[in-house]
């Protein structure tokens, strides 16, 4: 007979004293292929006679664990659990286990092992993780450039104990950086989106599990994404500023810059990238037409926004020029 032991019969395993009852496990099929236990002996197919019971015997000094039993994966009052009434404990996650415990742990024997180092193929780790959390993920994973890259659910996630500091705001930055060193570095300018404060975090505007946007962005264009946030610079305008309703992206850095309001480049050196000069008091040069003078006055601190303040855009009837 399987068997679930609450939390603290665990310590008592660990520590050699019997703290609480057995609570008995029926081995029946139940819906789901995580939480199901199959309809022949466990044993026939593979799966260790006693369950966690097994696996603790050598894993029980382990606390990473048994901080599972801290975690909703070995909840026994939850059906959907691995743990819970039917379930197939640990070896719902890590497959049948029969082979390794005849083998005496020397070698994986079919196991499943997540996490870094791991001889599982990524796409084994992932698809048992997949078997329950498919629709939370969603479908669109398998084409994602996480997925795409090999990154297994185990990467980013911590699957024993009761913290996941992916899923937690003010830790999550911490677990991206692991491989997006570049963004670290962007989010370390002057000017940035406050993700390293932990009032945002990186899925406020990714979807780290895929999406129909580009760079897994959570809406389907960058604007979209922007516009969630900064609804004020959404429009429509009567008077629009193209490069605004076509990409933000034209104008700024999303991750950070040593330009205020996270600019590209400092005006009138961005406005110019699109607007000639000529004819316009657009250059700072001197008075004699030269660099080295007296600058353009309409060009000192804000640049051209000093005088085209409704940068975004106007609905003023006289704001073609995007003055007011």
């Amino acid at each position: 007979m399987r068997t679930v032991w609450a939390p603290r019969v665990v310590l008592g395993i660990v520590l050699g004293m019997v703290c609480a009852a057995r609570v008995p496990v029926i081995a029946a099929a139940q819906a789901g292929p995580s939480s199901a236990a199959p309809t022949d002996s466990p044993t026939a197919l593979g799966y260790s006679a006693k369950g966690a019971d097994t696996c603790l015997a050598c894993h029980g000094m382990d606390s990473k664990v048994t901080a599972i039993f801290r975690s909703p994966h070995a909840q026994p009052g939850n059906p959907r659990s691995p743990f819970g009434h039917g379930g197939l404990q640990c070896e719902a996650c890590h497959g049948p286990g029969g082979a390794h415990v005849k083998a005496m742990g020397m070698k994986p024997a079919g196991i499943v092992v997540f996490g870094d180092h791991s001889v599982t193929p990524v796409s084994r780790q992932n698809a048992m993780c997949l078997s329950c959390h498919r629709g939370a993920v969603g479908h669109v994973w398998p084409v994602s450039a996480h997925a795409q890259n090999d990154v297994s659910c185990a990467d980013c996630h911590h699957l024993h104990g009761t913290n996941d500091p992916v899923r937690a705001q003010a830790t999550q930055a911490t677990v991206c950086a692991k491989c997006h060193a570049g963004v670290v570095a962007q989010f370390r300018k002057p000017y940035h989106h406050p993700v390293p404060d932990g009032t945002m975090s990186c899925s406020s505007c990714h979807d780290p599990h895929g999406s129909f946007g580009p760079a897994m962005l959570v809406k389907e264009t960058v604007n979209e994404t922007c516009t969630s946030c900064h609804a004020r610079m959404r429009g429509p305008f009567l008077w629009e500023h193209q490069p605004v309703s076509d990409n933000c992206l034209d104008c700024h850095a999303p991750h950070g810059s040593v330009v205020p309001a996270l600019l590209t480049e400092q005006p009138p050196i961005l406005c110019q990238q699109c607007h000639e000069a000529a004819g316009h008091p657009s250059v700072p040069y001197g008075p004699q037409g030269l660099p080295g003078g007296m600058p353009n006055p309409y060009l000192l601190l804000g640049g051209c926004v000093n005088c085209h303040s409704r940068i975004h855009g106007s609905n003023s009837p006289s704001g073609q020029a995007l003055m007011r």
